[in-house]
């Protein structure tokens, strides 16, 4: 290729490079407007300062003073993390089973299963809530996590990737090797399906993270406290430090942005199918 045409081709991607840009400020915007605003006081936010002021230790001092920071923030850790590891075992189970000995009956219950994606989690709050009074379950951890510890996507992606596993392996080496369907699963599939696992866990994590209405139906016990509701607890009054509002966001943000930009390379490759 002579030079002559790769400026032309150079000059042909300019307005997709400035596209591309623009894109990128958009989408980095709301982050760095999130940053400059926990260091600004709340009279700055509301005019819309955005250049990042020293305000930060007095907005984090406030958050502090003023609300359970920690406690609320050690159990978004515990429900998350407890929640992204039993959802994990158990939706990998089910698509493991459903894709590896699957037959004409587990292909309707698997079909029964994805209509449950098409109702609203709202909708299930009234009879899930009555259902654990009776049971004695509220402000429990199982109360928190039984609800979303297994979802029909979790499984449908798990199925659906579990359908490049290679199943001959079983029948040629594992099987007659004497393992058991136990550790075919867990000394087999498990390590194979690595970048499946990572997504998965990215996913579960920010959900559960991020869940407000369920854990607030739930947790009538201000100990249970997680850091959606305590930043809605910000937002409520007839007055809005905005400043503190955004520093708790902030705090609220950081965990699962640092799983994501950890897992970001296998999340790609989980949510595309790979296997390796």
């Amino acid at each position: 290729m002579t030079k002559k045409n790769k400026s032309a081709i150079q000059r042909r991607l300019i307005p997709t490079y400035i596209f591309l840009i623009i894109v990128s400020f958009f989408s980095v915007f709301p982050l760095y407007w999130m940053i400059s605003a926990a260091t600004n006081t709340s009279t700055d936010v509301s005019r819309g300062r955005i250049i990042p002021g020293s305000y930060f230790m007095e907005n984090f001092k406030n958050l502090t003073s003023q609300q359970p920071l920690w406690r609320a923030l050690g159990n978004s850790f515990f429900y998350a993390i407890l929640t992204t590891v039993i959802c994990l075992l158990i939706c990998s189970i089910a698509g493991y089973g459903f894709e590896v000995y699957h037959d004409k009956g587990k292909d309707k219950l698997f079909s029964i299963l994805l209509l449950a994606m098409m109702v609203p989690q709202v909708a299930t709050m009234v009879p899930l809530f009555k259902m654990f009074s009776k049971a004695k379950l509220l402000n429990t951890s199982i109360g928190f996590i039984l609800p979303i510890i297994s979802t029909p996507f979790m499984i449908m992606m798990f199925r659906q990737n579990a359908r490049a596993f290679p199943v001959d392996i079983i029948e040629a080496a594992a099987r007659i090797d004497g393992l058991s369907e136990v550790r075919i699963f867990f000394q087999m599939f498990i390590p194979t399906m690595k970048s499946t696992y990572a997504a998965a866990a990215v996913i579960t994590f920010m959900n559960a993270w991020n869940a407000y209405l369920w854990p607030k139906v739930i947790m009538t016990d201000n100990k249970a406290i997680t850091m959606p509701m305590l930043i809605a607890n910000l937002i409520t009054g007839y007055v809005t430090d905005y400043g503190m509002l955004m520093c708790g966001v902030l705090f609220c943000s950081i965990p699962t942005m640092v799983v994501f930009f950890v897992l970001q390379k296998q999340f790609a490759e989980g949510i595309t199918g790979a296997v390796k």
